[in-house]
């Protein structure tokens, strides 16, 4: 039985609009999932202020996803509410941004109806979303440049950030290579990586395998398997499986393939987080 720890109802903006939290619940329990977390999106860079009460739509051109009232209300709200009725269900949020906007990342963390919480970038300071970026139209060192700052904050974010496992490590590759066929060799950041993984297990955090890049032109996990080998290999031992479904169809998709690939990595543990401490299952 795996569990599926990244989900997003159609509180996220960017996910399908039939994606109700009771469908998301029955379509776990129909799976024989151990638990479905729901992980809406909290941009903390774009939170908007309490004064805005409706409910925006999802502009491509700023990232804005949504009001902190609204965020509340339609996803860690109704989720509580549903755990009852749906014994499966997880609350959970995915913070982005988190040290672009500390304070907001905080108050949110603090939030005790929450049994989970995912820390993401998705994208770097004075940057857009790194789904946007036209990588045709960089060269080389450009693309270089942005992978290191990307690496150094996701770094602070491990050291210094309230949450408790690291969602998609190696995001922008799934766009970088997977979109653009631009090959990226991770060396350079290695040092770097092994400092983000170190963090994670001297802090007992975990890190997130991914397996939306399997339903992509990026045809990986995020991370991949060489990465993950690197924090096993690190005494890194957390890990949680996350489809990262924005609609009802997707959800638990390539959490067996990615439990081989865990387990092929030297894991022979998941984790499913209730109370935002972790509970392990046998791959």
């Amino acid at each position: 039985m795996l569990a599926d720890m990244h989900t997003h109802s159609n509180a996220s903006p960017d996910a399908d609009r039939a994606a109700e939290i009771v469908l998301m619940a029955e379509k776990a329990e129909e799976l024989g999932l151990a638990a479905l977390t729901v992980t809406d999106h909290c941009e903390c860079n774009y939170w908007l202020p309490e004064s805005e009460t409706e409910y925006p739509e999802y502009r491509k051109s700023d990232s804005i996803m949504f009001g902190s009232r609204d965020y509340a209300i339609r996803s860690i709200e109704k989720t509580f509410e549903l755990k009852e009725r749906y014994p499966v269900l997880r609350v959970g949020t995915e913070l982005g941004q988190m040290m672009q906007a500390p304070g907001i990342a905080a108050a949110v963390a603090g939030d005790e109806r929450l049994d989970f919480i995912l820390g993401s970038l998705h994208m770097s300071a004075d940057r857009p979303d790194f789904y946007y970026m036209e990588y045709n139209k960089m060269d080389s060192s450009e693309i270089s440049r942005m992978l290191s700052d990307y690496f150094l904050e996701e770094l602070e974010c491990c050291r210094n950030a309230d949450f408790d496992v690291l969602a998609h490590l190696t995001y922008p590759l799934r766009f970088i290579e997977g979109d653009y066929g631009i090959k990226c060799d991770l060396a350079p950041f290695g040092e770097i990586i092994k400092e983000i993984f170190r963090a994670l297990i001297d802090r007992g955090l975990g890190l997130e395998i991914n397996t939306k890049g399997l339903r992509t032109k990026y045809g990986r996990p995020m991370p991949p398997q060489e990465l993950l080998k690197l924090y096993r290999q690190l005494g890194g031992e957390i890990i949680t499986l996350g489809s990262d479904a924005h609609s009802v169809k997707d959800i638990g998709l390539g959490l067996a393939e990615c439990a081989e690939i865990a387990s092929a990595a030297g894991f022979r543990y998941t984790a499913v987080y209730e109370k935002r401490k972790p509970r392990f299952i046998r791959l």
